[in-house]
């Protein structure tokens, strides 16, 4: 015998309510989920390689504009600064510590950081916007800030998520590094 139809409209609306509410349910998981991987990255990030100083103190770092910059020091294992390192929204900016001198075509800045891990990333972020999967204007870019071949700043835009932030930090404070110590292996050979 077939249901009257306010009954099946009473059906309908019953599972449309159970489906909102599976469905609230999971997106709260999801958010749980997601903020319990970021930690995780940070983490991992932190503890990778070097441990890398956090210092609230970022006066001077970036542009007058930049405000609730979350920032982190670069140091060697000796603690020498080599950079600060701030995100502003989806911006990573990285700022050489006034007195040291990275020039910007030398290795492994350019061969490395620039050729291997930025370029990649903007390219692969390009073909995911030929796609459709990524609106052009969330297309990762980067601006090298020099005077006279000595690097400035570097700044990542849309970094992306912070899995990807975590790697490029990565990058940067090993970069950084071997920069550093071929300086001081060069100070030490000139007479």
């Amino acid at each position: 015998m077939p249901e009257p139809p306010d009954q099946g409209i009473k059906k309908l609306a019953e599972l449309k309510a159970y489906l909102e509410k599976r469905v609230t349910e999971h997106e709260s998981e999801i958010r749980t989920l997601k903020s319990f991987l970021e930690t995780v990255d940070n983490l991992l990030a932190e503890r990778s390689y070097r441990r890398v100083d956090v210092s609230q103190s970022l006066e001077g770092m970036v542009s007058k504009g930049a405000r609730e910059a979350i920032g982190q020091v670069i140091s060697t294992m000796s603690g020498v600064q080599l950079a600060k390192l701030a995100v502003e929204g989806q911006d990573l900016i990285i700022a050489p510590a006034s007195d040291v001198r990275f020039d910007v075509s030398s290795p492994p800045f350019r061969s490395f950081l620039v050729e291997k891990v930025l370029e990649p990333m903007r390219k692969s972020d390009e073909e995911s916007a030929r796609k459709h999967e990524v609106q052009p204007e969330r297309v990762m870019s980067y601006t090298i800030d020099h005077e006279a071949g000595i690097l400035k700043e570097l700044r990542i835009r849309n970094f992306g998520d912070p899995r990807r932030l975590n790697e490029i930090k990565d990058k940067v404070r090993w970069t950084f590094r071997r920069m550093y110590e071929k300086t001081i292996g060069t100070s030490r050979a000139m007479p």
